[in-house]
């Protein structure tokens, strides 16, 4: 049987916020729906005055203007300072239409606390996502054939480009958050883009999250024990994979890997660090084909004048006299890590 609404939902909620202890003053992502409602009011009971939030305006749907105009009537009520982000997001060959957004979106956030939000300058975001959310993450990685990072979902907390990121809703389930939000009388607003079956993710929490519920007890704190494991061994094989890295890496660096070096490493070696090196060298991500095939012409290149030229992701693998190197439209890719 599905979990039944909490009586002692805000205890769970508390509990929650009990390990989340970003550097104040906190950014909150804010849509205005439930979920990212119950984390702001939570948020600004906690640390008063010392919490802002950032709404990212997609303009996809009519409702977009109402959304933004819903937060900003919140925030003031609360006396938290709000920043209205404007995207567009374009997609490119080969991206989906939701990766796209994704990137826009954190894209927004990351410019949002560039600067100071009202009188403040934030360098933490907290992120509304749930336990839903990472069921529904972990299946979708499934139904994609994911390895480790697809199965690892969702972090709790990560960093990019001085920014810190936060989850700290993972392990509380959308009824939970619901619950509360009607305990404290507190208003949001419903996307209606939830509820268009056209999108997988839709089609798993109207269908399969709640067959699951029927099925198997605790199915959301199960999920997240198998995410956490994925995650543990996956940090595992990232750190292998860079203790590789900088025995394979040319000299100087320049982002590329030596050819004779990579094919001394076992097979397996060779795809963990080929993609750790894509992901964190280049910002890109090889589908399994074209992995394997150039794990294939890595193990055909015994002599100088055999050539390598695969696409990976949004750009192409080259050999380049003695070295692998990645290339996208505007050219080299010099190390960034």
């Amino acid at each position: 049987m599905p979990r039944p609404p909490p009586n002692n939902a805000g205890d769970a909620l508390t509990r929650a916020l009990a390990s989340f202890t970003p550097d104040l003053p906190l950014a909150v992502a804010y849509s205005g729906g439930a979920d990212s409602t119950a984390l702001l009011l939570a948020c600004v009971r906690k640390w008063p005055a010392q919490v802002a939030a950032i709404h990212v305006h997609h303009g996809l749907q009519a409702a977009a203007d109402g959304f933004a105009l819903h937060c900003t009537s919140t925030c003031n009520e609360l006396q938290v300072p709000l920043a209205v982000m404007h995207v567009v997001a374009h997609k490119s060959k080969g991206q989906s239409p939701e990766d796209a957004a994704r990137k826009a979106r954190y894209g927004a956030l990351a410019s949002a606390v560039a600067q100071p939000i009202g009188a403040l300058r934030c360098r933490s975001i907290a992120l509304a996502q749930h336990a839903d959310d990472q069921v529904e993450t972990m299946l979708l990685a499934l139904s994609r054939g994911a390895g480790l990072p697809g199965l690892a979902a969702m972090r709790a907390r990560w960093d990019h480009a001085g920014v810190v990121y936060w989850r700290p809703l993972l392990l509380l389930s959308a009824i939970e958050l619901r619950s509360w939000l009607a305990q404290q009388g507190a208003r949001f607003v419903d996307d209606p883009s939830n509820s268009e079956a056209e999108f997988t993710r839709n089609r798993i929490r109207a269908t399969v999250l709640p067959a699951l519920d029927r099925t198997f007890a605790n199915v959301r704190d199960t999920f997240a024990r198998s995410a956490a494991h994925a995650a543990q061994a996956q940090r595992v094989l990232d750190e292998v994979a860079q203790q590789d890295l900088l025995q394979v890496q040319s000299q100087p660096v320049d982002g590329s890997l030596r050819i004779h070096n990579l094919r001394g490493l076992s097979r397996d070696r060779q795809a963990n660090l080929l993609r750790y090196w894509l992901r964190t060298v280049h910002g890109a991500t090889a589908s399994a084909a074209q992995l394997d095939e150039l794990l294939k012409q890595l193990a055909a290149c015994s002599t100088r004048g055999h050539h390598i030229e695969i696409r990976a992701a949004q750009g192409v693998v080259q050999r380049r006299a003695g070295a692998l190197a990645w290339y996208n439209r505007t050219g080299f890719q010099a190390l960034r890590v």
